[in-house]
């Protein structure tokens, strides 16, 4: 989880925070839309990775009296046992919270926005979006930004 503290233009104090979300529940319109398992789906690839991981090191070393492998094999497989992992990680939703409690001598009342972005590098990009507009507007979202008022 990653947390700022900035001050709105307008004196209030805003606390700004990201963190990745490791199961995606799936809500009203978005669920015939969710092939995300969760967590199964983590166990199933890593149990799928380890039976390949095993095929490709076991394969070289049973043959190794009478195979050479060269090294670009070894590199090849480590790229493909990594690919997925950290694809899988690079790719996760992303909840953006921006709240503050108010202003104690103004009628700026307490606010909560809440938005999500899929993978880190636009999650990063979000919330120095948001600190921006927070500095130069006094409020954390516009129009067309992931981060709208939370009514709950």
């Amino acid at each position: 989880m990653v947390r700022k503290t900035v001050t709105a233009g307008d004196g209030r104090t805003w606390e700004v925070s990201r963190h990745i979300e490791w199961s995606v529940p799936a809500v009203g319109d978005e669920f015939e839309h969710d092939v995300d398992g969760g967590r199964g789906a983590v166990v199933m690839v890593v149990c799928a990775l380890i039976v390949f991981g095993v095929v490709i090191v076991a394969w070289p070393l049973l043959t190794q009296s009478r195979l050479h492998v060269p090294l670009f094999y070894w590199l090849f497989a480590l790229v493909i046992l990594g690919f997925f992992p950290v694809r899988w990680y690079l790719r996760r939703p992303w909840t953006i919270v921006a709240k503050t409690d108010g202003h104690y001598n103004t009628d700026a009342k307490q606010e909560h926005w809440v938005g999500k972005v899929r993978g880190i590098g636009k999650a990063q990009e979000e919330m120095r979006v948001v600190l921006l507009s927070l500095r130069q507007r006094g409020t954390p979202g516009h129009a067309d930004t992931p981060l709208q008022p939370d009514t709950n």
